[in-house]
């Protein structure tokens, strides 16, 4: 399906990605994705916003990244979805040999061994 408008719904964005409209609603809280709404707060969406969901469903749905991962790699290649906590990257090398997946799923393994520490 290709989508020509440079304005659409939410039901048509849905349609195309193949997910539910509330998949797109909770990924525009999730990844801080405002989009265009009208008067009566109907929401639109255009092209760019179009290849950022396909982005964010890639990211999830094919590469298996967790939301945090996601929103971090986001941030690494195209820098247009902050990530909405704080990551603490002390003691964790900021070498781009590592890449924002890798180094997020090393803080929480961190974390756990760390709570895991504090049980023994």
């Amino acid at each position: 399906m290709k989508m020509e408008k440079r304005k659409f719904r939410i039901g048509q964005l849905a349609e195309h990605l193949e997910v539910k409209s509330s998949v797109i609603r909770f990924w525009e809280k999730e990844f801080s994705a405002k989009s265009d709404r009208s008067q009566g707060g109907q929401r639109f969406y255009d092209n760019q916003d179009l290849e950022r969901f396909t982005l964010i469903k890639n990211l999830l749905y094919e590469k298996k990244f967790t939301i945090e991962g996601a929103r971090l790699e986001i941030q690494k290649t195209k820098g247009i979805i902050p990530s909405k906590k704080t990551v603490f990257t002390d003691q964790i090398p900021s070498n781009h040999l590592i890449n924002s997946a890798f180094k997020a799923k090393l803080l929480e393994l961190r974390e756990k061994l760390q709570k895991l520490k504090e049980i023994l």
